[in-house]
């Protein structure tokens, strides 16, 4: 079966489900697991890539506004790799390809392929994309073991947390942009109860939301958690020195109890693949050090 996949999630379902080798295109922002970067690109994105984030944040506004779309497809390429099964997202048109632009596209190519659209908003969701996906591909059993093997991670991770007095839980305030800033949504607040921390922004299960600075720092969060949507450890960072340089900063009591935790938001939070399980060890960890097991690599969260 020829699969192509126009979002990571969908790239990383696949390969989770050991079917990388019937790959034949990934979009533009596949890079996990590393060797999909050797893969035909079949996206590109207009969205900039060297400019601060307070103007992406902008541009991204003004095409939403303007209905400009903000990911193209190259017809030219997903036409040359002949998918069987394309796998694509109808949850974010800031997140890949439009879901209006993928459908007319399958349309127009030969051999009718079928479209496979995920459209999570929780971990479970999650979880019945990866079934879907595996159903489609002739990989029911190898979805239903992967499932099982992330649950039992996730059941893991919420007994400790269940054991923890709610006293002991930190007020967090997760944000996945800084300027401005927005909470992390969908999955994200269900993974700060998960790790056992009382979550102060957004509603599990919803879209994030602009939020504002002040707002932020009146909630008093103990904990402050930053994993920019689309941003690794050492780009986010680059926005954590100009947050360092507000006055509002010191305000916040995570700042000045040492509790701001950095983490990969590309990899482990803003893309709901498998690795949103590696996210919630991660954070359970930060949250509570002396419970849960530090994350085998360090750099995936740091305290600036």
């Amino acid at each position: 079966m020829r699969i192509a996949t126009l979002l990571p999630s969908a790239t990383e379902i696949v390969c989770a489900l050991g079917l990388g080798d019937q790959l034949v295109g990934v979009s533009q922002s596949c890079d996990y697991p590393d060797w999909v970067s050797r893969l035909p690109r079949l996206t590109s994105t207009r969205v900039p890539s060297d400019v601060d984030s307070e103007s992406i944040d902008a541009y991204v506004r003004d095409s939403l506004d303007d209905h400009d779309a903000l990911y193209d497809l190259d017809m030219a390429a997903l036409t040359a790799a002949r998918p069987d099964v394309i796998v694509s997202q109808a949850l974010c048109d800031v997140c890949a390809v439009a879901t209006g632009d993928v459908e007319a596209a399958v349309c127009g190519l030969p051999g009718n392929p079928t479209l496979i659209d995920l459209t999570p908003n929780t971990l479970d969701d999650v979880f019945d994309d990866i079934r879907r996906v595996g159903d489609t591909l002739n990989a029911t059993r190898e979805a239903n073991e992967l499932v099982t093997h992330l649950a039992q991670r996730r059941e893991r991770v919420a007994a400790v947390s269940e054991s923890i007095e709610d006293t002991n839980k930190p007020r967090v305030a997760f944000v996945e942009w800084l300027i401005p800033p927005f909470n992390g949504g969908h999955w994200n607040p269900e993974l700060v109860r998960l790790a056992g921390g009382k979550n102060l922004l957004g509603t599990a299960g919803d879209a994030s939301t602009t939020l504002s600075w002040p707002m932020i720092v009146d909630l008093q969060p103990e904990v402050l958690f930053i994993a920019c949507c689309g941003f690794d450890v050492q780009r986010t960072l680059q926005d954590v020195e100009l947050m360092q340089q507000e006055p509002f900063w010191n305000q916040i009591p995570a700042v000045r109890h040492g509790r701001v935790y950095v983490s990969d938001g590309n990899a482990f939070f803003s893309c709901p693949s498998p690795r949103l399980i590696d996210g919630l060890e991660i954070m359970a960890h930060a949250f509570h050090p002396e419970l849960y097991a530090a994350p085998a690599n360090p750099a995936t969260v740091i305290q600036p």
